[in-house]
């Protein structure tokens, strides 16, 4: 007999090792947040601004490309499109958690905002619903939670510091970014996207005004989509 979240009765993962997990994984990621901190304060928001961030945007890779393109001298405007872009991935997260989770109707506004890459990793590795619940709730307590609190710390340890590029922590951010990014690439067609955006992004660099060449570097993955599709249609 199957239930009604597809999984066979007594095939469930223990309670304890799914809350084990879960707080693998926001502790790991949350730490994170202080690379945040820094490098937004090092890129000109002031301690408001940063931590404002994390509460309401909450979704490490957006918030890096954001302070990244501001602290290359990029437009806002230009940055923020950058950042909402690369956070688009979210929806689809949601899309298909919405119906693992089967949360009530009066809960999903408010667990949209825990819906990112380490949330969804967690929930969707479980063997049932109720693994799933308690997998995103313990991973999105802990990580929104670690991360801000991680955010105001590395914000207020840049501002006593002072010029964050004299300690080299300026590289945080991009270097955090990357680490969050690396694990994600497990197919060849998501390796050659990550590859292609990288050479438009360079590329660009030297000749588009800051911001735009991460805008110019998302057409990696039609572009590989596309030539992934003929391909298979000329066999």
């Amino acid at each position: 007999m199957v239930g009604s979240d597809g999984v066979e009765p007594g095939t469930g993962k223990p309670d304890r090792a799914v809350v084990r997990d879960s707080l693998g994984v926001g502790v790991a990621v949350g730490l994170s947040g202080f690379a945040f901190g820094v490098t937004s304060v090092g890129a000109g928001l002031d301690l408001l601004q940063t931590c404002a961030l994390s509460l309401l945007v909450f979704t490490g890779a957006s918030q890096f490309a954001l302070v990244g393109a501001l602290a290359a001298g990029g437009n806002p405007f230009t940055a923020a499109a950058g950042a909402f872009f690369l956070g688009t991935r979210n929806a689809f997260y949601g899309l298909r958690l919405s119906q693992l989770l089967a949360l009530p109707r009066a809960v999903r506004p408010f667990a949209a905002h825990w819906v990112i890459d380490e949330t969804a990793a967690v929930s969707l590795a479980q063997p049932d619903r109720r693994a799933a619940r308690i997998g995103f709730t313990v991973t999105g307590l802990t990580l929104y939670v670690l991360w801000n609190l991680t955010t105001l710390l590395g914000a207020l340890g840049a501002e006593a510091i002072g010029d964050t590029a004299a300690w080299g922590l300026d590289a945080a951010g991009p270097a955090v970014f990357l680490a969050l990014l690396a694990p994600m690439l497990r197919t060849a067609t998501e390796r050659a996207v990550a590859g292609l955006a990288v050479l438009l992004g360079l590329g660009f660099l030297p000749v588009l005004p800051a911001g735009v060449p991460v805008l110019v570097a998302a057409l990696a993955a039609p572009a590989v989509l596309w030539l992934k599709g003929r391909g298979e249609a000329g066999r």
